[in-house]
């Protein structure tokens, strides 16, 4: 017995030794997983305030997208009476309160974040911007240049909200009888 106390006296002074290294690289492996797991958590925090902030000042998208069908259809009632040859007095008050019921509410949708965006004929389609509902042949402009605004497109708070609707320039396209001759001019300078 006596000798097994030596041996563990003995055996008891390398284990001190390698047990601070042991000690050292448990705790520095510990310190880099609590260093992680704060920052995993600084991220979560910071990615929930972002989506916090996204859904204040988006929230009212879909009734924003919804109110613009009124607007477009205010404005297409405008054009319309103002393109009337008379109008009486009456004509005159009711085309006022439709201006001024648009105007109300293209203000109340500006005070939220919601912008028209510009959309018009002469400038080029882009796809981020535009929808295209139709092409026409039109010599006239470049391919690829909007020939005509259908419906306005809108952002909010610079995100895209609606396309704007347009109508897209292409190139003409040859006729059948000269396409039928571009082939077979081609094909008899090739044999």
């Amino acid at each position: 017995m006596a000798d097994d106390d030596r041996d563990d006296k003995a055996q008891a002074p390398s284990q001190v030794r390698a047990e601070p290294h042991g000690l050292e690289a448990e705790n520095a492996s510990l310190r880099d997983r609590l260093l992680r797991a704060l920052a995993d958590a600084e991220n979560t925090r910071r990615r929930a305030e972002r989506s916090a902030a996204d859904a204040r000042q988006f929230a009212i998208s879909h009734f924003a997208s919804e109110l613009l069908t009124s607007i477009d259809n205010l404005r297409r009632a405008l054009l319309s009476a103002e393109s009337l040859p008379e109008q009486g007095p009456a004509d005159t008050a009711l085309l006022d309160g439709v201006r001024a019921t648009e105007r109300l509410l293209t203000s109340t949708l500006e005070r939220f974040g919601v912008r028209h965006s510009e959309a018009a004929a002469g400038t080029p389609f882009d796809p981020s911007r535009h929808e295209a509902v139709t092409e026409v042949e039109d010599d006239a402009v470049e391919p690829g240049t909007v020939v005509r605004v259908l419906e306005e497109g809108y952002t909010i708070h610079d995100r895209l909200l609606r396309p704007a609707r347009v109508i897209v320039a292409r190139k003409r396209q040859k006729s059948d009888a000269a396409a039928s001759n571009e082939r077979q001019h081609s094909s008899n300078t090739i044999g």
